[in-house]
């Protein structure tokens, strides 16, 4: 599974979405809701536009059972609204705490929390 999450975080840093298929199933779970790959898709989309310079870096990456849990860290320069910070120009530095539960070799469900906190800070 740690291979298969490697090259899916590589898809992610490629911005190969048209692959993201290949990684997460057409039903993924995101934090309790049911938004499939479609929604998964464009919720990275967003993401990447609002801070063209996102890299999913894994600092931390345990597997056991069909579940991958990894600290994702960030250091990037939005450009637009992102979790409901307005950009100031400035670089940030967050982590992601997030845990997969994979199905048939694909990202099933997803539980994700993130810094925002972090953010708050360095934006004032």
């Amino acid at each position: 599974m740690i291979d298969v999450y490697r090259r899916y975080l590589d898809c992610l840093n490629d911005r190969r979405w048209d692959d993201l298929g290949r990684f997460v199933a057409d039903d993924v779970v995101y934090n309790g809701e049911r938004i499939g790959l479609k929604g998964y898709r464009s919720m990275l989309e967003s993401d990447t536009h609002a801070i063209p310079d996102l890299r999913f870096t894994a600092e931390l990456l345990l597997a056991d059972r069909g579940v991958v849990g990894c600290r994702l860290f960030f250091h990037c320069t939005p450009r637009h609204e992102f979790l409901g910070f307005e950009p100031t120009g400035g670089q940030v530095s967050f982590a992601e705490h997030v845990f997969y539960r994979f199905g048939d070799q694909k990202i099933a469900e997803v539980w994700s929390l993130i810094d925002k906190e972090a953010i708050r800070e360095q934006l004032r």
